[in-house]
């Protein structure tokens, strides 16, 4: 069955939030697996765990300086999810010729910052001095790639919005395959290490940008694309950044505290960032799958606050929050249980960065599902049009709160062990889904008064 505007607005809830959910979910494990290729490969083929270290130790940085761009992307879907859901074909016309010239000077920009100060930012995050020298240069050959992965992301932030999930999915699956193809081709036999699978990134992402580009040329509809009608709209532009520079600040704060906790785990050594950087990679395929509802929430609001369905608002948040904790659940006591096995594939040199990497899936996968509920609730904040709300809730309940947990509690010689390091996560998540989910059910109250004052006067 497809899923498009229409099935987003009317419908089975229950039924189109799955079938449009599922090619997410599938689109990030593949995405995931592609990316957990570098480190698998790098650490039986290159340079063992000190260049699984080394790969690890680039995430926290990386996604702190990336995220106020992909918040843009994030702005886009949401304004053409709205316009989609009130069928205003020539604001959708507009916002997509002015997304994709945005996303290629994203890109340009980060290359230049990413490429230049990357030492720097590794040296800020107190990154040791037997791996620091790999890191950079992984982070700088990833940084080269930037502008593809910028279209790409906003390309699929657009054709997400109007109900297109699977395209995503087709295109990273091709340019995912040929990650790993060169991962090999450039680590096993040029003997690259890092060098080979960064190389290997940025080629496939610059295929994922051009196959995303294609299918909105060819689109038949107010989306498609034209590379003599792109321009810079002004109004669509600030309207993008209206709803992108809170998600962008959002993720960029919320990577600042990662980065407080990875420079944490970093002063305990390699051997722990190793088992660290593994168990993140483990993480990450239960994030991203319960990752895939908060996309679908925002989308699903998006387009049903544009068609003023202020009702069924209320019974997407439902359906997508029991959802995402039925995932996470299943998920995250599954890599549990797996532990071993699952950290035995990136790790293969080293028993005690196992342990390390065993003892952050106790703390973080089994309460994951909370960390699902609390990004469901910014995505339906996010699609009913709440851009800086979500974005003050979570700074102060993740970012702030784990930031002084590590400067206070974690600071203490009493609490100075990882195991009260990743206790900062779940009740950090707690105290968030909380305040956000009070604060959706007082704004869509808010906006259903104001729905049934408007139709009581026009009667």
């Amino acid at each position: 069955m497809k899923i498009d505007s229409a099935a987003m607005t009317r419908g089975p809830i229950v039924k189109n939030v799955w079938l449009y959910t599922v090619p997410i979910i599938l689109t990030g494990v593949l995405q995931l697996l592609f990316n957990a290729a570098d480190l698998i490969v790098v650490g039986r083929a290159g340079g063992g765990s000190i260049s699984v270290a080394a790969v690890g130790a680039t995430g926290a940085i990386t996604n702190l300086i990336v995220n106020l761009f992909i918040g843009l992307s994030v702005g886009a879907g949401v304004c053409v999810a709205q316009a989609a859901g009130a069928n205003d074909h020539m604001k959708l016309h507009k916002l997509v010729h002015t997304a994709i010239p945005a996303a290629a000077i994203s890109g340009v920009f980060l290359t230049i910052v990413g490429a230049l100060e990357a030492e720097n930012f590794l040296r800020l995050m107190d990154t040791p001095d037997d791996v620091i020298g790999l890191s950079t240069k992984y982070m700088r050959i990833y940084f080269y790639g930037m502008t593809g992965s910028m279209i790409y992301n906003f390309g699929a932030a657009i054709l997400r919005a109007v109900g297109d999930t699977k395209s995503p999915l087709y295109f990273l699956t091709a340019a995912g395959v040929l990650n790993v193809i060169l991962n090999l081709i450039f680590v096993v036999v040029f003997k690259l290490d890092v060098a080979g699978v960064a190389i290997a990134t940025s080629v496939s992402q610059a295929v994922s940008a051009v196959l995303v580009l294609l299918a909105l040329i060819h689109r038949t509809d107010y989306i498609k694309f034209s590379f003599k009608e792109m321009r810079i709209h002004k109004a669509e532009l600030l309207q993008i950044i209206r709803f992108g520079v809170p998600a962008g600040i959002q993720g960029s704060l919320f990577s600042i505290s990662n980065v407080l906790i990875q420079s944490s785990v970093n002063s305990f050594g390699s051997v722990v960032m190793s088992g660290n950087a593994a168990s993140s990679n483990i993480e990450g395929f239960v994030y991203t799958s319960m990752n895939a509802f908060s996309q679908t929430s925002m989308n699903f609001a998006g387009q049903n606050h544009g068609a003023r369905q202020y009702k069924r608002i209320d019974r997407i948040a439902l359906v997508t929050v029991l959802s995402v904790t039925l995932v996470g659940v299943v998920l995250g006591v599954s890599a549990y249980l797996a532990d071993e096995f699952l950290l035995k594939i990136y790790i293969t040199d080293s028993a005690e960065a196992i342990a390390y990497g065993q003892l952050r899936l106790k703390y973080i996968c089994l309460s994951y599902f909370l960390c699902g509920m609390l990004d469901v609730m910014t995505g339906m904040l996010r699609g009913i049009g709440a851009s800086l709300l979500p974005m003050i809730i979570t700074v102060a309940g993740v970012c702030g709160f784990r930031i002084l947990w590590v400067l206070t509690v974690f600071g203490s010689e009493k609490y100075h062990t990882l195991d009260c390091l990743y206790l900062s996560y779940p009740i950090s998540w707690i105290i968030t889904f909380a305040v956000e989910l009070l604060a959706f059910v007082i704004l869509n109250a808010r906006m259903k008064k104001r729905e049934e004052n408007r139709t009581a006067k026009a009667e």
